[in-house]
């Protein structure tokens, strides 16, 4: 039987050094292996305003066909921003052209851009394209300043409140990184509980991007190892929702100011800004708790992904910092594993990214049970880092369970979506 075509609309996708457009790239290298030929529809790059990352192109697969539009330009007079909007005629008239001409079997949208969702109904509804969609993050949540009435963010939150109801109303299929990313618009539709298939799959982890790093030989360069010195490594945003979570470990560590003594953990692309060295987003915070370039230390702006595993690869250990929320679970997980590296995780206890480094014997994990648990963290976080620091003293790369980690591999995760796809495929 010949592979069934799946069109996955991206708007951003490789060189877009941005941490959504992995979720596309790995679902389209895999994709091929369980019967299934991608073709991805994005906009050209040079419409995109964050630094590209050439690199990442490099992983892509030789074969891969890679439909490219165009869009509004930001400049000289930017009017939007988001891709989504400033592409979204021209990514439906390639879209309806490829659905038409070829009959591809599914149309598939990993949202954000969130607005790109809507391109869904509107092919189904011209062709009867079955079309899903795939949470990377919730599309209808609050935020902090979404709860002030008329602010732009509350607008935004309104209009996706009023837009998510049209974009799911016919959807075959509703995914996410995890079951929390989704459960909401079940409640909120939930006439898709009957209609439509529904299924969590995690990021997963892609060991031929860590082999790619020594085929290029990147090296660090944002830090220098010192002898006696341990490092971490925390790489990618930082949450709204993370900060209280860092505050009570800043706590913890200047009540104990023995405790990270020989220690410094290094905040990589963790910036208001992914172009802004000095959007500092830790800084204030460090600088309260008199911890700034002692125990912590940031470097704002986004790196590209190559040069994030090799800082990685650099360090002594991984830093994965949660959020309050449960349903977030950090990407950056997997590839702190496939690190090889030991990997400390402070986490809301029901992230699935707990059983990832329990299951796989990679690391310690203080996990905790939201903001009504947030004490924990600055009572637990001495210990608990003391443990850490014990169990570094015997770590051996060799000892993670690799057998465990392959069901969180990304090919293992494609899998999950091709088995969901030929059930809507039997259905029709």
């Amino acid at each position: 039987m010949s592979p069934r075509k799946i069109i996955i609309v991206a708007p951003h996708f490789p060189p877009s050094n941005l941490a959504g457009v992995h979720r596309s790239r790995l679902f389209a290298q895999h994709l091929p292996a369980f019967g299934w030929e991608p073709i991805v529809v994005t906009v050209h790059e040079r419409f995109y305003e964050e630094a590209l990352d050439r690199d990442l192109e490099k992983l892509l697969p030789e074969n891969l066909r890679v439909e490219k539009v165009n869009a509004l330009p930001t400049k000289p007079v930017k009017t939007v921003g988001d891709i989504g909007v400033r592409g979204f005629l021209p990514l439906f008239k390639r879209i309806l052209k490829i659905v038409e001409a070829e009959n591809p079997a599914f149309l598939y949208i990993p949202i954000p851009s969130n607005f790109a969702a809507l391109l869904g109904p509107l092919i189904h509804q011209k062709t009867g394209i079955p079309y899903g969609i795939d949470y990377i993050d919730p599309w209808v949540h609050v935020w902090p300043g979404s709860d002030r009435r008329f602010s732009k963010a509350w607008i935004a939150r309104k209009l996706a409140e009023w837009l998510e109801p049209y974009a799911v109303k016919n959807a075959s299929l509703i995914t996410g990184v995890a079951p929390g990313y989704y459960e909401d618009v079940l409640k909120r539709n939930p006439h898709l509980r009957r209609k439509a298939i529904t299924v969590a799959m995690p990021y997963g982890g892609e060991q031929r991007d860590h082999d790619w790093v020594k085929k290029l030989n990147i090296q660090p360069f944002l830090f220098v190892k010192k002898e006696g010195v341990l490092d971490f490594v925390y790489a990618g945003a930082m949450l709204p929702k993370a900060f209280k979570p860092l505050e009570e470990i800043m706590k913890a560590i200047k009540a104990n100011p023995d405790l990270m003594q020989y220690c410094r953990i290094h905040f990589i692309g963790s910036g208001t800004s992914p172009n802004d060295p000095q959007g500092f987003n830790i800084k204030t915070l460090a600088q309260e708790y008199g911890l700034w370039n002692k125990v912590f230390f940031e470097y704002p702006k986004r790196i590209p992904y190559l040069a994030v595993i090799t800082h990685l690869n650099a360090a002594d250990g991984t830093f994965i910092l949660g959020s309050t929320e449960a349903h977030y679970t950090p990407s950056k997980v997997y590839q702190s594993v496939l690190s090889g590296k030991p990997v400390f995780a402070v986490l809301h206890q029901e992230s699935s990214a707990c059983a990832v480094i329990q299951e796989t014997k990679a690391g310690t994990v203080l996990s905790f049970n939201g903001e009504r648990d947030i004490q924990k963290i600055h009572d637990n976080f001495p210990e608990t880092w003391r443990t850490h620091l014990q169990f570094m003293s015997t770590f051996n790369a060799k000892d993670v369970n690799m057998d465990e980690f392959d069901k969180y591999s990304a090919k293992s995760v494609t899998k999950i979506l091709a088995e969901a796809l030929d059930q809507i495929e039997l259905k029709r």
